[in-house]
């Protein structure tokens, strides 16, 4: 059997490296994969054990990350302790929220193309100096209010900076991890589970934290009994360890075989006919492979690294306009902004919800009542518990239940790649994803009803039914994009999706906010009578502090839905396009 000669471009795939390993861990002159495939078992031990710890590493880098979720296990305390107001504390986590969410789409452009390991680096730069400079503001703020000053004058501008760091440094740790296992792990039955991991172990981490807080770090009453967590400690505990997770994964989150995933890319994008601009490539093969054939190799002019940088370089320039390509095609879909937009809408409620639960619980009961039925600390534990399950759920039932495309990349809509699929009964990825979406507004639907005003007992089907959505459709929404849009640039389109719950969160956090301080004023006061403080529109009680918003979130969640199932059955929707979901 004739052997093709290497030294042809005619015979090899147009963007295909001249090199016969594709592996990123070895030389370019090895004939041996270190790939799961390969046939040395020691590398092949290698490269799993390396996908292993840093699939570890992603898990409680997440499980870390998520420390920003039990915002409402403290923020009350701001407004009582430090005399913020509920504009402010607002003011606090939507420019946490934001800073969070508006620079996803750079943090995953750079994670695509420099790594996950640098940006885990940057988060434990962000995150410890975020949560330090918080400690030192909080205790300077019951400094100057036990001195009979407003905590807030000195200490509110300091504070919102802090927490722009923390949004900064939890956006690069969260999507380092979920990158990293999104494509570590993009083959496979299972790869939605193994993406969800570490979104579930970041849901997860407002149960762990919070009962951290308020077990171990909390404040002891004059009684000896546990009060409030102790939020200076808190905050202390956080910046350790939040440093500790960013500089191990700094070391441990990595790539496997990228060169793989990159080559399987572009030949995916080969076979389609999608692919633009590839005549510069074609010039550069022509030329690289005529020096060689001119005889020049034979006689030994030409030195191996040499041959090696030019290798690496045509690599990285293939890696970039393979990944710059793919952000045009992402962005140019017009079914991806119905998407986002939908997104938007249904997201933006479960993230107000989540950073006002503990103001929401204090307007439930009358202050004369001074009930204790249930806590912050009880209901992020229950949101963070019901979420995580719903996370875990979402992605086993669109493993076991949905069809799967045939590769890991992006889906060209070509009739010829369908016998390729699972032909099974199935459920959209879609479906479930709707389903989500009335489960979250379930939970809005009840809080605007009014049916657990004076009864907080009943708060838990609340937390619990948009805790279960919210999670859902966190979970399904990376999956969605890597199943139609490819693995390769999911830091890049993940991270411009991801960009719209800052837009949903700050608008739902200044409305709450407005009725909130509405109903304030014709709250009474604490302490009943006047409140000698002059903080006497602090504090609001009763339904109309959020019935009207939660009916707004309601409807919104409703209009979302509507558009994400636009985007799969619309007008040039993917079903028409026979995208697989």
């Amino acid at each position: 059997m004739t052997t093709p000669s290497a030294s042809d471009p005619s015979l090899a795939p147009l963007l295909r490296s001249r090199s016969n390993s594709s592996s990123t861990l070895g030389p370019p002159s090895s004939r041996t994969s270190i790939s799961d495939g390969g046939a040395n078992a020691k590398l092949r031990h290698k490269t799993r054990a390396l996908r292993a710890a840093a699939f570890i590493v992603s898990i409680v880098a997440a499980l870390g990350a998520g420390s920003i979720t039990v915002f409402s296990l403290y923020g009350h305390l701001f407004q009582s302790r430090l005399h913020y107001t509920q504009f402010q504390i607002n003011g606090i986590a939507s420019a946490m929220s934001i800073s969070m969410y508006i620079p996803v789409p750079l943090i995953g452009y750079l994670c695509d193309r420099v790594g996950p390991g640098p940006l885990s680096f940057l988060s434990a730069v962000l995150l410890g100096g975020g949560y330090g400079l918080a400690a030192g503001m909080y205790n300077k703020g019951l400094a100057e209010v036990s001195d009979g000053v407003k905590g807030v004058k000195t200490t509110f501008s300091p504070m919102v900076f802090a927490f722009v760091v923390i949004g900064i440094g939890t956006s690069a740790m969260y999507l380092s991890a979920i990158t990293t296992c999104a494509k570590n792990f993009g083959k496979g039955k299972y790869r939605g589970l193994m993406l969800v991991a570490p979104i579930a172990s970041f849901g997860l981490s407002g149960m762990v934290l919070s009962q951290i807080g308020s077990r171990i770090l909390y404040e002891t009453r004059p009684d000896g009994g546990r009060g409030d967590v102790n939020v200076f400690h808190f905050f202390l505990f956080l910046c350790i360890l939040l440093a500790a997770l960013g500089l191990i994964g700094t070391f441990t989150l990595r790539i496997v075989d990228e060169k793989d995933l990159i080559d399987e890319a572009v030949e995916e994008l080969e076979r389609s006919g999608l692919l633009e601009g590839s005549e510069v490539f074609r010039r550069r093969a022509d030329h690289n492979y005529g020096a060689i054939d001119a005889g020049t190799e034979e006689a030994g002019l030409i030195a191996p690294e040499d041959d090696e940088s030019d290798e690496d370089d045509n690599d990285r320039l293939k890696k970039t306009w393979l990944l710059n390509a793919e952000t045009r095609r992402f962005l140019s879909d017009h079914t991806m902004w119905w998407f986002a937009v939908g997104f938007w809408l249904i997201i933006g409620p479960g993230e107000s919800f989540i950073n006002n639960l503990g103001t929401v619980i204090g307007t439930l009961h009358s202050p004369s009542m001074n009930s204790n039925e249930t806590s912050a600390a009880t209901h992020v534990s229950i949101m963070a518990t019901v979420s995580t399950v719903a996370r875990l759920l979402a992605a086993s039932l669109s493993d076991l239940l949905s069809p799967s495309p045939h590769s890991q990349h992006v889906q060209t809509g070509v009739p010829s790649s369908l016998p390729l699929l699972r032909q099974k009964l199935s459920v959209s990825r879609v479906v479930l994803f709707i389903a989500a979406a009335i489960v979250l507004s379930v939970g809005t639907l009840v809080l605007a009803s009014g049916v657990v005003q004076d009864h907080s007992e009943r708060f838990w089907v609340v937390s619990g039914a948009i805790g279960a959505g919210y999670g859902a459709v966190f979970s399904l929404t990376p999956i969605i994009i890597t199943m139609i849009w490819g693995v390769e640039n999911f830091g890049t389109n993940f991270g411009i999706v991801a960009l719209t719950p800052a837009l949903g969160s700050t608008m739902w956090g200044l409305i709450y906010s407005a009725v909130y301080q509405a109903g304030a004023r014709d709250s009474p006061s604490p302490i009943g009578g006047t409140d000698s403080s002059g903080d006497d529109d602090v504090f609001c009680y009763g339904q109309k502090c959020y019935s009207s918003t939660y009916w707004a979130m309601t409807v919104c969640v409703w209009i979302g839905a509507v558009m994400v199932l636009w985007a799969w059955k619309g007008r040039d929707g993917w079903s028409k396009r026979g995208i697989v979901i």
